[in-house]
């Protein structure tokens, strides 16, 4: 699964829009006050993470060695 696929599924899921962020896919403006996101990596190049954005910061919880491995953390956290 990429992100596009990931959208396509949280979108059929019902899973509102302000719940998450998804890097260069779905990036809701205004900006939600509280969400989950999936991103590349800042630290370590070619990974991805899942995360919490909260109180205005970013917050990873989990890295991932691939775009499918972050995708299906956030499908499994959102249903």
């Amino acid at each position: 699964m990429d992100r596009h696929e990931l959208l396509a599924a949280l979108s059929a899921a019902g899973v509102p829009d302000g719940y998450y962020r998804i890097e260069g896919v779905h990036e809701p403006a205004p900006t939600p006050p509280d969400f989950v996101y999936l991103a590349r990596s800042r630290d370590e190049r070619g990974a991805w993470e899942t995360g919490v954005y909260e109180r205005g910061a970013y917050e990873a919880v989990t890295r991932h060695a691939s775009e499918s491995e972050a995708c299906a953390e956030l499908l499994r956290l959102l249903t």
